[in-house]
């Protein structure tokens, strides 16, 4: 037996039961930390669930912000500085990746434990734990009229694997290292692969890979 909500129902619903409803309806969400730097070098670390892929020549990540009508330390700093990084999370710290969401006056990495980690001259910081890591350079930006969400578009400029997730055909192995997904907003999965399948063709039966 299914539920039916229409617009109206939506709209008229309680606005904490909309928020968690409608963030859970894209189904299992990628999840990275996204670390910044203030131009003053203070350190921000954020959860973000709402993170793309755009193109891979070049290679491209969009994200998605809320409206700019608060203080939002992570797109301040990415607007200001021009840098950011994308960070895996696994079991191993996914209660600290989650407690970073808390708004600290300081710095998250400071205030969770997570460590920072950097690579030659790169601005923003890693987080040391993550088994993917990668570094961006904000290329675009856009404000969407609908609602007025603010799109980033991020050029990756450098990336760091675990080796043993990296599969000689370029893909990841996100079973191997380990990376926890997310529903909604406080709600952590790890996947659980099922097959990898073939390229699909007509006329042509799937293999398993």
């Amino acid at each position: 037996m299914r539920k039916h909500f229409d617009k109206a129902s939506i709209l008229e619903a309680e606005s904490s039961f909309r928020r968690d409803f409608i963030n859970c309806l894209s189904g299992y969400k990628s999840l990275n930390l996204i670390g910044t730097k203030s131009r003053n070098g203070v350190t921000n670390l954020s959860p973000f669930s709402q993170v793309f892929h755009i193109g891979a020549s070049p290679p491209l990540v969009g994200i998605l912000f809320r409206p700019h009508s608060v203080e939002r330390h992570t797109l301040e700093n990415i607007l200001e500085t021009g840098y950011f990084t994308l960070n895996h999370v696994t079991e191993d710290f996914y209660r600290e990746a989650h407690q970073t969401a808390a708004r600290y006056s300081g710095s998250e990495f400071e205030a969770t434990g997570l460590e920072e980690e950097y690579f030659g001259d790169f601005y923003a910081p890693f987080v040391a734990k993550s088994p993917v890591q990668v570094g961006c350079k904000l290329v675009e930006t856009q404000t969407l009229q609908v609602n007025g969400t603010e799109l980033l578009i991020g050029a990756i400029e450098h990336v760091w694997v675990e080796e043993k997730g990296l599969r000689s055909d370029g893909s990841l192995d996100l079973n191997v290292l380990g990376t926890v997904t997310v529903t909604g907003l406080d709600e952590y999965h790890v996947g659980k692969k099922i097959a990898r399948l073939s390229y699909p063709k007509p006329g042509k039966e799937l293999e398993e890979i």
